[in-house]
């Protein structure tokens, strides 16, 4: 079924075709933004065969509702109450894999991560008077990548996929003020949080299960 992993990479990675405007996606714009990450939770409930297995999948299906809900419904309330819910069900999924013996750095990562990720986005959000709300959302963000980062599953790909998925939503929030007039959100956003995903539902998924 890792067929099926690679064509939820196509239909991802093209999608940064339509956020560089090379192409006009048209009809099909929401249905190809949603494609590549509802493919990753497609492929993940394939190979699921544990509870940790299931719980990726639906961490993957809440971002590819995130993902859908955000080019249909006006404004980012919808699309982001489904995102931190998918952050929820990844923080129950790291949390039940937690590194038994983390190294200092990690530790110190982990414990970095989530406030600085708050207090980044409050900071960025404030010039339109979001900074609660997106703080709030920040930190279901900010805990799903530390405890990603101090869980079992491989840093490299689980790890460093959840910061990416950070990175991208910061990038989201400069708009709000610090990189309003810039074209490196529109180029960076969408390959560094599909990239995220990737490497998490790969990371994950392709972790030894652990016996239930």
């Amino acid at each position: 079924m890792r067929r099926l992993f690679w064509i939820a990479v196509l239909a991802g990675a093209s999608y940064s075709l339509t956020s560089w405007d090379l192409v006009d996606a048209g009809a099909w714009q929401a249905a190809w933004k949603t494609s590549g990450v509802a493919l990753l939770a497609a492929w993940a409930a394939s190979r699921a065969r544990s509870t940790d297995g299931w719980l990726i999948a639906a961490a993957l299906a809440l971002g590819a509702l995130g993902d859908l809900l955000l080019e249909v419904v006006e404004g980012f309330t919808a699309g982001g109450a489904a995102f931190g819910a998918g952050h929820a069900v990844a923080i129950v999924l790291y949390l039940r894999n937690r590194r038994e013996h983390p190294s200092p750095s990690q530790t110190l990562l982990g414990y970095l991560l989530a406030p600085a990720t708050v207090g980044i986005a409050a900071l960025l959000a404030a010039p339109t008077g979001q900074a609660l709300p997106v703080g709030t959302y920040a930190a279901f963000l900010g805990v799903m990548a530390a405890t990603a980062w101090t869980s079992r599953f491989p840093r490299y790909r689980v790890g460093i996929g959840a910061v990416l998925f950070v990175v991208s939503d910061l990038l989201i929030f400069s708009r709000f003020g610090l990189l309003r007039d810039s074209f490196v959100p529109s180029l960076l956003i969408w390959p560094l949080y599909f990239a995220g995903q990737a490497l998490i539902a790969w990371g994950v998924v392709e972790s030894p299960t652990r016996e239930e």
